[in-house]
């Protein structure tokens, strides 16, 4: 197995391990938000992918295997991002023929490995239940925060948006 990180003759198969993980997360997707996805994916990985977004993989035999993302975000600098520099992981995903083979494991090594050598702040993740002990042990933390984690969906989906009375 080579483990490296995705270029752009990749996209088509990044799409996939994307639109894979997210059926698997979200469990049913219907088919029109699947085709908006599946749409919006390769423009968004031409523009991103080795910029500000970064993709291990893992090959066998010219399959990718296994995948996880890491988006760069950079923000003004504050005590907690000194840098202003800090990580997302996003889609750590296996197929499921090559799972409980540590590839997980090994692409989050090397995600890590170049965060550090990127001087990143911090890296973080949402974990499910399944990944939540990979990443314990390779030293994530549970974020504890005096802030509350809130969103606003915009207005420009209304089928999917709850109205607001």
């Amino acid at each position: 197995m080579i483990f490296e990180k995705a270029n752009e003759s990749d996209i088509k198969d990044l799409t996939e391990l994307r639109i894979a993980f997210l059926t698997e997360d979200y469990g049913e997707i219907s088919a029109d938000k699947l085709s908006r996805i599946s749409a919006n994916l390769p423009p968004y990985f031409r523009g991103h992918l080795n910029k500000d977004l970064f993709v291990y993989v893992c090959r066998n035999k010219g399959l990718i295997a296994g995948c996880c993302f890491l988006y760069i975000s950079e923000k003004p600098s504050n005590p907690s991002f000194i840098s202003g520099k800090t990580g997302t992981v996003l889609n750590v995903y296996t197929r499921p023929e090559y799972r409980k083979k540590g590839i997980a494991r090994e692409l989050m090594k090397m995600l890590i490995t170049e965060s550090e050598q990127m001087r990143l702040d911090f890296i973080e993740l949402q974990a499910t239940d399944n990944g939540y002990h990979l990443y314990k042990s390779l030293g994530f933390e549970d974020a504890v925060s005096k802030y509350h984690s809130m969103k606003y969906v915009t207005d420009h989906n209304n089928a999917d948006k709850k109205q607001v009375k």
